[in-house]
């Protein structure tokens, strides 16, 4: 991806059957259009150059049927391996945590919901006719990105918004080598599991 302007914006799509989103960078430019393929044993997610598709920069590929511990490839459409992304199973139930991994298999990053009350509270009410719609503008789940000595180096939040539709991560510190693409794919990917459910 080319030079970011953050913070970057994620608005889901609301009456497709597709799980999908739009990113938008801090000038309103579209800088991806991230969709996941339906009907699929194992999944897949296309990441976009925009909403046109006129181009696929990335996919990102389950390495097995759905399961807690599945892990999310990151490759360009050419093949190259850029890292992946893995729930750390039932630990995750009550408090996502995502571990990213660099091409070469060595953990670099690691995503860590901050609240996990939050994301309870907003499961729970967003089933209640009526208060439901208003979730979104209650309870925010926000998750940081941190290094492995704990330097927190970016931030993914849900915004206030009607049926939780927007997300948006801010960078806090200069990314290494590597690092931005896996915080963004990675984070695309856990957004998509984590909307899912709830």
């Amino acid at each position: 991806m080319e030079q970011l302007n953050y913070p970057l914006k994620f608005t889901f799509k609301i009456g497709t059957l597709a799980n999908d989103f739009t990113a938008k960078d801090a000038d309103g430019q579209t800088v991806a259009y991230v969709r996941a393929k339906l009907f699929k044993l194992k999944e897949k997610v296309v990441v976009y150059s925009d909403e046109k598709k006129t181009s696929e920069n990335f996919y990102i590929q389950a390495n097995k049927w759905l399961d807690f511990n599945t892990a999310y490839s990151f490759t360009t459409p050419e093949g190259a391996n850029l890292g992946k992304v893995a729930r750390k199973g039932w630990k995750s139930l009550w408090k996502a945590k995502y571990e990213l991994y660099d091409e070469n298999d060595q953990q670099d990053l690691v995503i860590e919901e901050e609240n996990p009350f939050a994301k309870v509270m907003d499961s729970m009410l967003s089933e209640v006719p009526i208060l439901g719609m208003l979730t979104g503008y209650l309870f925010n789940p926000k998750y940081t990105v941190k290094r492995p000595d704990g330097t927190l180096v970016a931030r993914i939040a849900k915004e206030k918004s009607f049926f939780g539709r927007r997300f948006s991560i801010n960078k806090l510190a200069e990314f290494e080598s590597g690092e931005e693409t896996r915080i963004l794919l990675g984070g695309m990917m856990m957004l998509l599991l984590e909307r899912r459910r709830g």
